[in-house]
């Protein structure tokens, strides 16, 4: 296993949108490790998106299973995600490993629907709400070539992340 490099705005690539996956071969399970690899290694990471490494396919992890009290289905692997049904609206603050130095306000459904396929390519279908949509959203739009800046609430909602002293 690999820790792939995590790609950082204003690389052009990730403005690109991804393309499905087709294949649930060999090649396809070797990015799958690297790739669960790569998003483990990230501290506090909660979900990563292929084009983030590279990888213009529509493959995105997330697990939020650490946050204590939220609400979650564990970790997902979502290949070939999509929203079937989306409830309410929220604003909360995002950050994203391929935006460091910011986060930001972001209005996003508070609960979601959606079917994907597994690493084997059988179908999957999600419910979830809160903290976990929101992450699944984010992760999402990175499949559609968008990055939390495009969906801040308004510009004076983008914010220096803070660096705390060891």
């Amino acid at each position: 296993m690999a820790i792939l490099p995590v790609l950082v705005y204003p690389d052009e690539r990730l403005k690109r949108v991804a393309e499905p996956v087709t294949a649930f071969d060999a090649r396809l399970h070797k990015f799958l490790s690297d790739f669960n690899e790569t998003q483990r290694a990230a501290p506090g990471c909660v979900g990563l998106a292929a084009p983030q490494v590279g990888c213009p396919q529509r493959i995105a992890l997330v697990d939020v299973s650490a946050r204590p009290n939220t609400p979650n289905n564990g970790r997902l692997l979502l290949i070939n995600p999509e929203i079937i049904e989306r409830g309410g609206e929220t604003i909360g603050r995002e950050g994203c490993l391929s935006v460091p130095d910011y986060t930001g306000n972001v209005a996003r459904a508070e609960w979601i629907r959606l079917r994907s396929r597994d690493e084997h390519g059988a179908p999957r279908e999600y419910r979830c709400q809160g903290y976990e949509a929101r992450a699944v959203l984010h992760e999402l739009d990175h499949l559609d070539g968008l990055l939390f800046l495009d969906r801040l609430v308004s510009r004076r909602d983008l914010f220096r992340r803070r660096v705390y002293q060891k």
